[in-house]
């Protein structure tokens, strides 16, 4: 403790700030003040909207989900018709099928090729007729993807090329497409 005196407070007193009021109980028999309609009928106006609201959402979600599923059948339906005419195409680009094709066109092989070379237009080699017979290059490894596909010789006129509407196409003036003539010699290849 220490040698100084102890400074005094000045005492505090009471005095009461405010009156609080007073009033009379409500006799037994009065009548309560009645709550307003308005409120009521705006609280369950609300409600009801909410519930209708969330009800549809709920619709609009189930929808989406349906055609979403829709769209997810219809895309793994056009992958499986992408896939089998992938598959058509790699049967009929096959060595052995265009082989098939080019001998029933009348086309033989030849035994001693002879090859031109584009940048002086030299030919290399022995040029010499070829001889052979329809079946002389028949496929040592058969292909059985190509069994009952038709040649070129045995389908119907038109039906390699076809339109839109299955009919053959043509062009835009209604002649039958004709392959571009040859004039001057072979095309030759722009090279660098």
């Amino acid at each position: 403790m220490s040698a100084l005196p102890a400074q005094a407070r000045p005492a505090r007193r009471w005095a009461p700030t405010a009156v609080p009021r007073l009033r009379p109980a409500p006799e037994p028999g009065a009548r309560r003040a009645r709550p307003r309609l308005a409120y009521a009928v705006v609280a369950l106006g609300s409600i009801g909207a909410i519930a209708i609201v969330q009800l549809l959402l709920s619709i609009a979600m189930t929808q989406g989900a349906y055609e979403m599923d829709e769209q997810l059948l219809r895309q793994a339906e056009l992958r499986r018709e992408q896939q089998k005419l992938s598959d058509d195409l790699d049967r009929l680009e096959s060595p052995q099928f265009l082989a098939a094709n080019a001998e029933a066109l009348g086309m033989v092989p030849n035994a001693a090729p002879v090859y031109l070379r584009l940048s002086d237009g030299a030919v290399l080699g022995d040029p010499t007729a070829a001889a052979g017979t329809a079946s002389s290059s028949a496929a040592l490894v058969p292909n059985a993807l190509i069994d009952g596909v038709p040649l070129v010789t045995e389908q119907e006129e038109g039906e390699t090329a076809k339109g839109g509407n299955g009919k053959p196409a043509t062009p835009a003036d209604g002649a039958p497409a004709a392959p571009p003539a040859l004039s001057g010699g072979l095309p030759t290849p722009a090279t660098h």
